[in-house]
């Protein structure tokens, strides 16, 4: 704006299916000419000939705020055609957005297909250059990983298991690899169908020499929706009408000793029900030890944020990724579509 360019800004909010006043971007205009000092103007649509006419219109400095992309429904299918109604008008793309950068779509990819100058935004740069250090660490390199879907997690494990010294499992996809051990498990979620998977990685951990921990005590309950502990347990098999909604104290004071020796520590995905304060002890012990870490620390998204967020230690980590998903992706590939078609 200094230097006189004339800025259309687009982004996504939630994942609409269709226009949603609810959705709706204007709150952001609102906010985005508050902290700019500045007229922002608000676009009526994604694209279409008021919205040329307004792109046209813009003066030297001025700013203009697409509506929510996600309220065409093409922007989700890198339509061509939605693409290069983005890029008319346009001489330089700029992709901050490392969030959405896994994704495929018009806003992301294929608008960066067609505008002749294109260039990674100065928080795309920070991720790229953080997560390296978790793709190319200093060791020791201690890898966290928590949440409830294994499928999730399973291609960023692969891709850790080449380079993490110790890999610490929590939250609901520790009792999938639990169970497929015959362990066990009491009414805890298990994912049947990825036995097979889990064991695979139990042996690559084991011939590799990787350090996979799984939690060795639990915080049970009946239901999540109780809100309350009805008991702490080491031993297997755990009660039937009990579930595990945490990391027990024991399995906190051992990760806390292995987290402690890093040099490189990436942490993705609570070890418990979270967002339950009876049930997100565990995690919240682990973010201070992440905290206290003498290492480069790297919260890769989610509720590991929420997690730090609460802890108040925010300020004491190295670096945290504003993409959940699509830094365990860049882990993972070691690069985005998003990343990629900047590249091009």
């Amino acid at each position: 704006m200094d230097k006189g360019a004339r800025l259309v800004l687009a982004s996504h909010l939630g994942r609409p299916k269709k226009p949603d006043p609810a959705a709706s971007l204007r709150p952001v205009a609102a906010r985005l000419a508050e902290l700019l000092g500045r007229d922002v103007q608000m676009a009526p649509d994604v694209i279409g000939p008021e919205v040329d006419r307004l792109k046209a219109a813009l003066g030297d400095g001025g700013v203009l705020l697409l509506e929510n992309v996600r309220f065409h429904p093409d922007e989700t299918k890198n339509d061509p055609e939605l693409s290069r109604a983005f890029a008319k008008g346009i001489d330089v793309f700029v992709n901050d957005a490392f969030g959405s950068s896994h994704r495929a779509h018009a806003s992301v990819v294929g608008i960066a297909g067609i505008v002749p100058v294109k260039a990674a935004g100065y928080l795309m740069k920070k991720e790229v250059d953080f997560l390296k250090k978790a793709i190319d660490p200093e060791k020791p390199y201690v890898a966290i990983l928590g949440g409830a879907k294994t499928e999730d997690k399973i291609p960023v494990i692969e891709a850790l298991l080449e380079k993490a010294d110790a890999i610490l499992i929590g939250g609901a996809m520790a009792y999938t690899f639990l169970a497929a051990q015959g362990f066990g498990v009491g009414k805890s979620l298990v994912e049947t169908d990825k036995f097979d998977i889990a064991l695979a990685i139990l042996k690559k951990a084991a011939d590799r020499g990787v350090d996979f921990r799984l939690p060795v005590d639990h915080v049970l309950t009946a239901s999540i929706e109780s809100g309350t502990v009805a008991q702490t347990a080491s031993a297997y098999p755990l009660p039937e009408g009990l579930m595990g909604v945490d990391v027990g104290p024991k399995t906190v004071a051992a990760y806390a000793e292995i987290i402690g020796r890093a040099k490189t520590v990436f942490w993705n995905g609570p070890l418990g029900v979270f967002e339950t304060p009876a049930f997100a002890e565990g995690t919240m012990q682990i973010a201070r030890a992440v905290a206290a870490a003498k290492a480069v620390t790297i919260i890769g998204g989610g509720d590991s944020i929420a997690a730090v967020a609460k802890a108040g230690v925010g300020d004491k980590i190295s670096h945290i990724s504003t993409g959940g998903g699509a830094s365990l992706e860049f882990i993972a590939a070691g690069t985005l579509p998003g990343i990629e078609a900047l590249e091009k």
